[in-house]
């Protein structure tokens, strides 16, 4: 099989892992070790991570995936009568095949502003609901969840309200200069988020950080359930080590932003028009149709969204392992495909 000569930019998860941790990976790869996370690796990595986060006491876990994660958390800290309340963009609402409600909870959509919930819509529905005489025929609203950068790429300030943030591309906000919020502060908000680790380094894997112990009791046997535990879960929590030592996960991201920093104001030095502004790893742009083809055939790039009939609104996303000459080589696509047009 060969490799694509295309430029990747399509998504933030399409590398291997950070040399660090392959590096620690082949030191380690014929020691027997214990399963399940039950080794010492992950046990340095919860502690790193509860430091990271200022929570001593916090309960720590490492899950395979990012659905995995959503779909188990959801599903453990709701009750069966109980929906969870998220933006009508948010993963969990449009980009993981229905996973929370085959699970037998709704998605309560609220409408967006960039991609994120506005706390006072929050409180009418919340309010709306109480109010309701037939509220004991509907979905209860059982928590929020959020994404910290959202699907588009934006970035939310602290709103003291009990919720669920998705940390996917938690490294990138972390490393983003408008960013505002940090670990400890995350940890102080929400009743639970996750690292995450596939699309910020790691081969695979995600972090799930309870910050007050117990919150979720028995969380361990229903991750198993969910089929999202790993048997060599020392995989997971090396990993984790990896990024937690030396402030590695809050730096990791840093060459994503530079890239797609650049790649932004060569966009609107070209004279195109950014779907929205991000500060983070994600380009949303709107192309002519026409454009399309001539750069499907250099770039890897996702389709977001049809604009009107003659426009199309793609996404180019930068990764941790971005390199100077791929942004250089792709300005130079998009500058050349700019003049013939």
């Amino acid at each position: 099989m060969t490799m694509s000569t295309l430029l990747p930019f399509a998504s933030d998860y399409m590398e291997g892992a950070h040399p660090e941790i392959i590096r620690r990976l082949s030191e380690i790869n014929r020691i027997p070790m214990p399963g399940y996370g039950s080794d010492d690796i992950c046990e340095s990595a919860r502690n790193r991570i509860r430091n990271a986060c200022h929570t001593p006491d916090a309960d720590v876990f490492f899950l395979i995936g990012g659905t995995q994660t959503n779909a188990t958390v959801i599903d453990a800290m709701l009750a069966s009568y109980q929906g969870v309340i998220a933006a009508n963009t948010g993963h969990i609402s449009v980009h993981e095949a229905g996973a929370i409600e085959w699970g037998g909870h709704k998605v309560l959509p609220l409408p967006h502003t960039l991609g994120k919930l506005r706390a006072e819509d929050v409180e009418t529905f919340l309010s709306n609901w109480a109010q309701d005489g037939n509220r004991n025929h509907m979905v209860m609203p059982g928590m929020v969840y959020i994404s910290h950068p959202t699907e588009y790429g934006t970035l939310y300030t602290a709103h003291h309200i009990p919720l669920y943030l998705d940390g996917a591309r938690l490294a990138y906000a972390l490393a983003a200069p408008e960013n505002e919020l940090t670990l400890p502060l995350i940890a102080e908000c929400c009743d639970a988020f996750y690292i995450g680790g596939t699309k910020c380094g790691t081969l695979f894997g995600e972090a799930v950080v309870l910050p007050r112990k117990n919150t979720i009791p028995h969380f361990f046997t229903i991750i198993k359930q969910h089929g999202a535990l790993l048997a060599k879960g020392w995989l997971i929590g090396l990993q984790f080590d990896t990024l937690f030592t030396q402030h590695l996960y809050e730096k990791v991201g840093q060459p994503a932003i530079e890239a797609a920093n650049t790649i932004r104001h060569v966009l609107r030095e070209s004279g195109y028009r950014l779907f929205f502004d991000t500060p983070t790893n994600q380009i949303f742009v709107i192309l002519p149709n026409q454009l399309l083809n001539p750069l499907a055939k250099e770039v890897s790039y996702s389709f977001w969204e049809k604009y009107d009939e003659a426009h199309t609104v793609i996404r180019l996303a930068t990764s941790w392992v971005t390199t100077e000459e791929e942004t250089e080589h792709l300005c130079q696509i998009i500058r050349k495909i700019s003049d013939k047009n």
